[in-house]
Formats: structure tokens, C-alpha cells, sequence
């Protein structure tokens, strides 16, 4: 009898876990509202963080495939502030350097409108213009067609065009089809061709495209480029951007602009991620506010349970298994919304990535660390109310009952 009454009380894991989930089975509405608040917290930081990653990868995924070796030469300011122009024999030039793999130039055709037909208003062109292009765009450009075919040496002095997909689609056009025609500066022009989106070089998508030679017959084009497409070597683009100023305009090289239109992604991709930090301090904000939630629900709890506390401590149950019931409930709460959380925020990641066309990103660790931050702030939270409930006297609580 004396070995039984000295017997030392013991709580093992499996009996604290039980007594926290029969503790949050008695308050459903209270749990399940508490770990609603941390699961839209968990959610938030998931979802914006798996967004990001997979919108990332995307933009990596776009730079491994268009490459980054692709440059662009265009006129820049003369010392009066007025714009400057590139010499007709520049891509010529550009072309002959040994790291240049191809070339090709592009000219703004200034006042001449696109319409889809002549009795449209010229007001209403829709912003699209008109460009001179050579027949190695396609290749410097990494473009690829859509529909139909592009300008080569014998159609280049005919009047074919070929269309941007924006400007494409403002003219309601999906495909090519028998004698299909826009009409520039008044005259007709044979669609031949559509072009798909050309992610490094956006302001081709607005424009239609017709040869230089026609560009000059018809449209007075003086032959200077408004901008040269060009495709390095690989590994000597710093190399090539540092001799193309001076191999377009030797004389004024310095009036030569010359950059990389892959660096405009990778800005993008840095741009997602500052982004992405912000909407993740927005997401460890409603965690503090769930934070807060919890300590109420659990202070509540404790009132409430004062009679189940002093009976638990008068039959031999010890502080610290008092505070690790009361602990144990918090854990758990905050346990299920961050697995729930996870949950919404795959779903809501999966969701933007099938609606965007993006390759899926949800690393394994931030699972681990969304169901982790839940169970820290369900530690963080319920260790006061863990302790409160430790430090009522027995007597006291059973006579508050």
C-alpha cells in the first residue's frame, strides 16, 4: 500500500496526445476557428512562396530556352539631345565579327498606319506599326510562326506581310488563309504569315512585318536600322556588347546603345521575389494575429477547466502534467491549421501554375517548414496558458467549480 501511494506519477506521450485531442473535441467551434486562423496564415506563406518559386522557374525555364547570348544595337542620343542614327552598312559590319553568330536589322516605318480594311478610320490602327525586316529576324530573334511562312529574298519586294500575334489578334486574324489582306498606308498587303509571342523582343508582337526592299520602293525607307537583333557566341557576350558600339558607329560610339533583353527577365525574377517578401511578412502577420487567438482560446479554456484541473491534481496529477495537457492542446491546434494550411496553399500554387502555364515549384521543405511554424506559434502561445493552469491550487479549483 505504501509502495502504491508513493508511486511516482507519469504521463506518457500517447496519453498526452489523447487528452489533447479529447480537449479540443469538447470546444469544436472554438478549434476549429482558432486553427482556421493559422491555417490562412500557413496558407498565405505557402501559397505566395510556391507562386513565386513556379512563376521563377518559368522565367528561368524562359531564359534557358530563348538563351541570353541575344543583343540589340539601336540609336541613341547625339550630343545636341537629338536622336542619332546606325549606318546603313552597320549589320553588315556586325555580321562580319568573328563572335557574332547572325544579325539581323529592323526599321520603324514613321506614318505609315495598318488597318484591316481601307474604310476603317486611319485613327483607328490599334497602335500597330509598321516595320522593315530582313529574313534572318526569325533566327536572331529566336521567333517561331504561328501560322503560314515568313519574308524571304523573293517575296521581300512584294507587298506580303506578316503579322505580330498582338497585332494578329487586334485584326482578328488566327490564321492565313487565301488572299487574307490589311491594308498599309492605303495600299493592300497579303498576309502571309503570323508570328508567335516573342518573349525577348515584346515589340515585335505589335508590329507588321514587310521587306526592306518594299519598305524602300514604297514607304521611303532611307535603309538606316531602328534596331539590330544579334546572336552571339555563348560564351563571348560580354565580349561581343563590348565591340558593337564601335564596330555600328566607329566614329560615335558612344551614341550606340547596345543591351541584353534576357537581363529584363532576370530584373522581372528579381523583382518577384522582392514581391514575394513582402506578401510573406503579410502572411507572418496574420500567424501573430492567429498567435493572439490561440492565448485566448486557451486562457478561456483554463477558466472553464478549473474543476477538471483541481479534480486531475487531487487524484496525483503533478503541474507539469497539467501544463503539458494545456501545451499539448495548443500544439495540436495549431498542428492541424498548419497542415491545413499547406493544403490550401499547394491548392491555391497548383491552381495559378495550371492557369498560367507555369511549371510547377513546391520544394518538399516548405511543407515542413509551414507544418513547423504552425507548431512553433502553437508552442509560443500556449506556454502561458500552460503555465496559469499549472500554478492553480487544487482546492481552490475544485471550490470554483
Amino acid at each position: 500500500m505504501t509502495a502504491g501511494v508513493n508511486a511516482r506519477s507519469r504521463l506518457r506521450r500517447r496519453d498526452a496526445v489523447g487528452l489533447g485531442l479529447l480537449g479540443l473535441r469538447m470546444r469544436r467551434v472554438r478549434t476549429v476557428l482558432s486553427a482556421l486562423g493559422i491555417a490562412i496564415g500557413i496558407a498565405a506563406i505557402v501559397g505566395v512562396t510556391g507562386i513565386s518559386a513556379s512563376s521563377r522557374a518559368d522565367l528561368m525555364d524562359q531564359l534557358d530556352r530563348l538563351g541570353t547570348n541575344l543583343l540589340t544595337v539601336a540609336p541613341g542620343k547625339d550630343f545636341g539631345g537629338d536622336e542619332a542614327s546606325v549606318s546603313s552598312e552597320a549589320v553588315g559590319m556586325i555580321r562580319r565579327i568573328p563572335v557574332v553568330d547572325v544579325a539581323s536589322a529592323v526599321a520603324n516605318i514613321g506614318g505609315a498606319t495598318v488597318r484591316r480594311s481601307p474604310f476603317i478610320p486611319v485613327f483607328q490602327s490599334g497602335g500597330i506599326g509598321v516595320r522593315a525586316a530582313d529574313p534572318q529576324l526569325l533566327q536572331a530573334v529566336d521567333a517561331h510562326l504561328h501560322s503560314g511562312v515568313f519574308l524571304n529574298a523573293a517575296t521581300s519586294s512584294y507587298p506580303v506581310v506578316v503579322l505580330g500575334a498582338t497585332a494578329a489578334a487586334h485584326f482578328g486574324i488566327d490564321t492565313v488563309g487565301d488572299a487574307l489582306q490589311v491594308w498599309i498606308a492605303g495600299q493592300p498587303y497579303l498576309v502571309v504569315g503570323i508570328l508567335d509571342p516573342v518573349p525577348l523582343a515584346p515589340e515585335l508582337d505589335r508590329a507588321a512585318l514587310i521587306g526592306m526592299q518594299l519598305a524602300s520602293t514604297r514607304l521611303g525607307y532611307d535603309g538606316h536600322p531602328t534596331m539590330i537583333y544579334v546572336r552571339a557566341d555563348k560564351d563571348e557576350v560580354v565580349t561581343a556588347r563590348g565591340i558593337l558600339g564601335k564596330t555600328a558607329d566607329p566614329a560615335h560610339p558612344s551614341q550606340v546603345l547596345v543591351s541584353r533583353p534576357s537581363d529584363a527577365l532576370a530584373a522581372q525574377a528579381l523583382a518577384n521575389d522582392t514581391f514575394t517578401y513582402l506578401l510573406i511578412a503579410l502572411g507572418l502577420v496574420a500567424l501573430l494575429v492567429a498567435a493572439v487567438g490561440i492565448v485566448n482560446v486557451m486562457l478561456i479554456a483554463v477558466l472553464e477547466r478549473r474543476a477538471e484541473i483541481g479534480l486531475r491534481r487531487a487524484l496525483g496529477a503533478t503541474r507539469s502534467h497539467v501544463a503539458v495537457q494545456f501545451l499539448g492542446e495548443a500544439v495540436l491546434l495549431a498542428g492541424i491549421g498548419g497542415v491545413a494550411g499547406c493544403g490550401f496553399g499547394a491548392a491555391l500554387t497548383m491552381a495559378f501554375a495550371f492557369a498560367n502555364h507555369w511549371r510547377l515549384d513546391l520544394p518538399p521543405w516548405l511543407f515542413l517548414a509551414g507544418i513547423g511554424a504552425a507548431m512553433l506559434v502553437g508552442t509560443v502561445s500556449g506556454a502561458y496558458p500552460a503555465v496559469r493552469a499549472s500554478r492553480l491550487p487544487p482546492m481552490e479549483a475544485l471550490r470554483a467549480s
